[in-house]
């Protein structure tokens, strides 16, 4: 009578020490899993722990050991991809900043050499008025070269304004994929949240 007895206490102790030992797994599976940076879901820590996927569903502590562990490693996915963004877009945006001042340095820099070639032209239409024949040749060199000069001036400012367009594209692009895959993630935290955990 009472090794029947002890029978049913004894199956129920060995069970306790199997669910035991099985939830030690799967923690050990899921420090594994973080060390070597791999992806976590429900098949995933079952297979490396080497416990059925049932068992993480139907065993309430398996259950939230591995819903805990997913929970980390969507939000530590979650925080990664927002902290490459802020990259991509802190980069993008210093492009396009400093685009835009060599723009502004170009720009004030046509300008002034406009405002020279025109007091020059000014005062070269006075010397010819009144300086002898044989020194206008020197100064039409001296125009010719001034307005090479412009003209170089204009050329790199037309060269700068190209290279700003083409930032603000990257940075219209780049915002665009940064969005694309902001509504995947949210995707698929919604999907993962619709079915409890993800797989």
């Amino acid at each position: 009578m009472t090794s029947t007895a002890d029978s049913p206490a004894a199956a129920i102790a060995a069970r306790r020490r199997q669910t035991r030992t099985k939830l030690t797994q799967l923690e050990k599976a899921i420090t594994q899993l973080r060390r070597e940076r791999r992806r976590l879901n429900v098949r995933a820590i079952a297979e490396r722990a080497g416990v059925s996927a049932t068992f993480c569903y139907e065993n309430p502590d398996a259950r939230a050991l591995v819903q805990a562990a997913v929970a980390d490693a969507r939000k530590r996915r979650d925080q990664g991809a927002q902290q490459e963004h802020e990259r991509i877009e802190a980069s993008w945006r210093e492009r396009a900043l400093n685009a835009e001042e060599a723009l502004t340095r170009t720009q004030e820099t046509v300008f002034t050499q406009r405002k020279r070639i025109g007091e020059l032209m000014g005062q070269l239409r006075d010397v010819e008025q009144s300086a002898p024949a044989d020194s206008a040749p020197a100064l039409r060199t001296e125009n010719a070269s001034l307005k090479r000069r412009l003209d170089q001036v204009t050329q790199e400012h037309r060269s700068l304004q190209e290279r700003l367009e083409g930032a603000r594209s990257n940075l219209r692009f780049a915002e665009k994929r940064i969005a694309d895959l902001e509504a995947q993630l949210l995707e698929q935290a919604r999907e993962e949240e619709r079915t409890g955990f993800s797989r």
